[in-house]
């Protein structure tokens, strides 16, 4: 009688953000996982050494291409490493600007995540109500920094600019007539802060209509509860963080125990879960967007009240105003050596780290006091959950895999940095 081997599978590409540079081979027996590897560098960007090349100004988009889901935490954790390192102070209002933009960016992606996770196990709509949202997130991204996207809009010592007093309108088109585009253009009548505004006061009833779709559903439930449990104390050894480890019951967020910028001048809280599976993991991430609702309304009100400088004066880290750069010689100097030379940073190491929506994003710099980093290197969260891959699905199925690869909210640019 033949002998019954286990058979191994090339898996993928599966999730929206593995598209092509995950290649999990899978070890199965029948359909049962017995042992899964993920082979990774297939997309390998070398950003980490790009960087050792360029000023560190001219690094900064390279950090939005890294996880392109959550571009602004991005930038965020590389300006607190070269400030940490060039002690600069950041003005207070650039500090709450930070923090908004940071948890518009963490809806951003959880809104991906909870889209492409649902889209994975079966759920089709949900792609569609999620994308509603993030469209008026990218509006908040465009009015800022002129990209949807790519932003660059954080900046060491502050903002690139302070938010705008207006928002674009839609325009009468072929498809649309007058009353409809008055309709769209109704909360685009005031400023940034309005429209972001509003957009918080709405956002709390999408989020129960995400969970009205999921939340009970039963097929989504015999997908995801008790898939890829995690032990609180197997996710402490892996290196998971965020919403990884929380889901396991540690309620461990660096904007509560390492506040920066304005975290600790406001108010939330950190949603845990108990059992640490994919279902626990889905409820804290749903929970953490309607906290950073409430961090953003926070924001918008303080910065409603206090008007003032959004970067450093400090015209050695940060360029000076058009006005004074076409009237006064030195700050032409300024403006000019500030974009061919870049600054110099003091030599000695940081590492700076946020709260990511993944998990833990952290830069570690090593200056040599030149304008350009002498190393860099990205502490990538999404790094250490592709790894728990295996423990996490091994004596699942095949289809739980998917589940796992979904529950992660893997994005391969920062994993291949």
């Amino acid at each position: 009688m033949a002998e019954i081997k286990n058979y191994t599978l090339n898996f993928g590409p599966q999730h929206p953000a593995a598209h092509g540079v995950l290649r999990l081979v899978l070890e199965l027996d029948g359909e049962v996982v017995q042992r899964a590897d993920p082979h990774i560098g297939l997309l390998h960007r070398a950003t980490e050494k790009l960087a050792e090349s360029k000023t560190y100004i001219q690094s900064l988009p390279y950090m939005d291409r890294l996880d392109y889901v959550s571009m602004m935490a991005n930038e965020q954790a590389y300006c607190l490493a070269i400030e940490k390192l060039m002690q600069i102070d950041v003005p207070v209002r650039a500090q709450y600007i930070r923090v908004m933009f940071a948890e518009i960016t963490r809806l951003l992606n959880h809104l991906m995540w909870l889209g492409a996770h649902g889209f994975d196990c079966g759920a089709m709509n949900i792609l569609i109500y999620c994308f509603r949202e993030r469209e008026s997130l990218f509006d908040m991204y465009e009015a800022v920094s002129g990209a949807r996207m790519h932003a660059a809009y954080f900046r060491p010592g502050g903002v690139y600019r302070d938010l705008p007093e207006t928002m674009p309108q839609y325009k009468v088109n072929k498809i649309r007539n007058a009353k409809a585009i008055a309709a769209m253009n109704d909360n685009r009548q005031g400023s940034l802060l309005d429209f972001i505004d509003d957009f918080c006061t709405h956002f709390p009833g999408q989020v129960d209509e995400y969970e009205t779709l999921l939340t009970d559903n039963r097929i989504w439930k015999q997908r995801t509860v008790g898939v890829g449990v995690v032990t609180p104390e197997r996710a402490l050894n892996l290196g998971f963080t965020g919403a990884m480890l929380r889901g396991s019951g540690i309620a461990w967020d660096l904007r509560k125990k390492q506040p920066y910028d304005a975290y600790d001048r406001v108010d939330f809280d950190v949603p845990v879960g108990k059992t640490g599976d994919c279902y626990d993991r889905y409820l804290v991430r749903v929970a953490e967007m309607r906290q950073s609702n409430r961090i953003i309304k926070q924001c918008v009100d303080w910065l409603r009240a206090n008007p003032g400088p959004v970067i450093t004066d400090n015209h050695k880290v940060a360029a000076p105003d058009r006005e004074s750069m076409k009237s006064n010689m030195e700050e032409l100097i300024h403006h000019f050596k500030l974009f061919t030379e870049g600054f110099h940073v003091p030599q000695g190491e940081a590492y700076a780290a946020v709260e990511h929506p993944k998990g833990e994003f952290g830069i570690y710099i090593v200056s040599d006091g030149a304008n350009k980093p002498y190393r860099l290197k990205i502490r990538a969260p999404g790094f250490a959950h592709l790894a728990g891959m295996d423990e996490m699905a091994k004596g699942h199925m095949i289809a739980d895999a998917v589940a796992i690869i979904g529950t992660m909210d893997i994005v391969f640019g920062e994993i291949d940095r």
